[in-house]
C-alpha cells in the first residue's frame, strides 16, 4: 500500500515554518498502522526529532514537536525545545499557534505521544485527551482544536535537518539554455551500435506512486514543449498502471529522432499476488510481452496466449532497467520491498541488462531544492538519500540519478528539463553498454 501524507501544500508550509524549514519524513499514519501506542512505538521509537500531527473534522491541524527520542522508558522527558501547535483551514493567513511548556522539567512521557495537556491516541483510540494546565501546557481548547477531540487521522513525521548546502556541487551540471539544447541534440543524434535495433527499450520499475508514469509524461513534455499528461498518474492504494505499456515519443521542437522507447509496468507491491509478478518481469526483459498486455497479479503470462511474443529479437528485449524511487520515501522502504527489489535485481543481472536508479520528487524531499532546483547536487540531504538508495539496492552511486517530474506545473521549466534530459542520457549510455555486451553475438548470428 502506498502511504501518503495528509498534509496539503499550505499545511506543510505552516508546519515547516515551525520546525525551521526542516524536511518532514512520514513515519507513522494511524489509519494505516493503527490507532494504538504499540503501532506508534514500532514506527517512531529512536527516530530523533519528531512531530505528531492530528487532524479533526472541524478543520484543525494540531500536534506536538519534540527533539528527543521515544524509547518507552516510562519516564518524563525534559525537552526545552518541545512545543504544541495548531492551525486551521479557516485562518490560512494567520500564524500558527505555538505553545511552550509551563514546566521546564516536563516535555512529554514516552509511554506514547503523551504531552500531558494533550494525549494523542488516547486509550488506543482515534481520540485526543485534552487538559490544559499551567504545570504542563496552557492553551485555549477552542483555539487549539475547536473542542473536537475525535480524530480523522494522526501522523508522525521525523524532522530532518537538511544539512544545508555543500560548498561546491558534487556533480557538475550546466544549467544554461545551451546545455538544454546540447542534451536534446545529443539524444536526437544517438543511435544504437547494433544494426537490428532502432530504439533502446528502457523499462521503468518501482513501487506504487514512485513516479514511473509521471516520468514518461515529463519526458514527453520536454520534447513537446508543453506539459503533457498522456500516461495515467495520480495517488492510489494500488498501481494505476495495470497494463504493460510501450511509449514512443514523437519528434518535435527541432528534434528529428527519438532513439528510445519507455516501457511502463505495474507498480511493485509488498504482498503476495500483488503488483508486478517476477515471472512477468522476466518475460518483459526477454521481449515476450507485447504492448497493452493486461497484468494478472495472481498468474504470469503463459506461452501461446494473446500478447505473448514467441520469438522476440534483440529489438524487442529490454536494454536498460530503471528502478524509480520516491526520494521522500527512501527511509520508509520496508524489508519486504527491499527484498523484492533484490529479486528483480538478480533477474536483471542474470540477463546482463544494465540498471539505473531514478530518484523522483527531490524538490518535495528537500526544501533547499524546492527553493532552487540547481541545489540538487549541493544538498547534503539529497546526497545522503542517494547514498542510502545505493546501499539498499546494491547499485553504485554513479548509477543513481535525481530528477523532478512535472506534476502540478502548467509550463515547462529549463532547469527541470535539464535534469530530465540528463537522466535520459545516462539511460542511453547504459543501454549502449548492453549493446556492447551483445554486439559480438548479434554480429555472428
Amino acid at each position: 500500500m502506498s502511504i501518503t501524507s495528509r498534509l496539503s501544500e499550505w499545511q506543510k508550509k505552516k508546519l515547516c515554518s515551525l520546525v525551521n524549514h526542516a524536511n518532514l519524513s512520514l513515519l507513522f499514519k494511524a489509519s494505516v498502522h493503527g490507532y494504538t501506542a504499540t503501532a506508534f512505538h514500532q514506527k517512531c521509537n529512536t527516530q530523533g526529532p519528531t512531530v505528531v500531527v492530528a487532524y479533526n473534522n472541524t478543520g484543525y491541524v494540531f500536534g506536538a514537536y519534540t527533539c528527543k527520542n521515544y524509547a518507552q522508558t516510562g519516564h518524563y522527558i525534559v525537552d526545552e525545545k518541545a512545543f504544541l501547535f495548531s492551525f486551521n483551514d479557516k485562518n490560512i493567513k494567520e500564524d500558527p499557534l505555538r505553545v511552550l511548556s509551563g514546566n521546564p522539567k516536563f516535555a512529554f512521557t514516552d509511554t506514547g505521544p503523551n504531552f500531558g495537556s494533550l494525549v494523542f491516541l488516547h486509550n488506543n483510540t482515534a481520540t485526543v485527551y485534552s487538559s490544559p494546565g499551567p504545570a504542563q501546557y496552557q492553551f485555549d481548547p477552542q483555539q487549539m482544536h475547536g473542542n473536537d477531540l475525535q480524530l480523522v487521522e494522526c501522523e508522525v513525521y521525523r524532522v530532518e535537518d537538511c544539512g544545508g548546502l555543500m560548498e561546491k556541487p558534487w556533480r557538475n551540471i550546466h544549467w544554461n539554455t545551451e546545455r538544454r539544447k546540447g542534451l536534446l541534440s545529443a539524444i536526437s543524434e544517438w543511435k544504437p551500435s547494433v544494426k537490428s535495433v532502432k530504439q533502446a527499450r528502457i523499462l521503468l520499475v518501482g513501487p506504487v506512486g514512485a513516479g514511473k508514469s509521471s516520468f514518461f509524461n515529463s519526458i514527453n513534455s520536454v520534447f513537446k514543449g508543453y506539459v503533457s499528461t498522456q500516461a495515467n498518474t495520480g495517488t492510489a492504494g494500488s498501481s494505476l498502471t495495470t497494463q504493460f505499456r510501450t511509449y514512443n515519443i514523437k519528434p518535435s521542437s527541432g528534434v528529428t529522432h527519438i532513439p528510445f522507447t519507455l516501457c511502463d509496468t505495474m507498480g511493485l507491491e509488498e504482498g503476495l499476488n500483488a503488483g508486478l509478478d517476477v515471472d512477468d518481469f522476466y518475460n518483459i526483459l526477454n521481449g515476450h510481452i507485447q504492448d497493452r498486455y493486461q497484468f494478472n497479479s495472481s498468474m504470469a503470462i503463459q506461452s501461446g496466449t494473446p500478447y505473448f511474443k514467441n520469438s522476440p529479437g534483440l529489438k524487442d528485449k529490454i536494454h536498460c532497467v530503471v528502478y524509480v524511487m520516491d526520494t521522500c520515501k527512501v527511509k520508509l522502504l520496508s524489508d519486504k520491498m527491499i527484498d523484492k527489489f533484490a529479486v528483480f535485481r538478480r533477474k536483471t543481472n542474470q540477463m546482463s541488462v544494465p540498471q539505473l536508479v531514478l530518484m523522483t520528487k527531490v524538490d518535495e524531499a528537500c526544501p533547499l531544492v524546492a527553493e532552487d532546483l540547481k541545489n540538487v547536487y549541493q544538498s547534503h540531504y539529497i546526497n545522503r538519500m542517494m547514498e542510502e538508495v545505493s546501499a539498499q539496492l546494491g547499485v553504485s552511486l554513479s548509477a543513481v540519478v535525481p530528477i523532478k517530474n512535472y506534476s502540478k506545473e502548467l509550463d515547462i521549466d529549463p532547469q527541470t528539463d535539464i535534469l530530465l534530459l540528463n537522466a535520459v542520457i545516462q539511460m542511453l549510455r547504459a543501454a549502449e553498454g548492453c549493446f556492447d555486451d551483445l554486439y559480438n553475438v548479434e554480429e555472428s548470428a
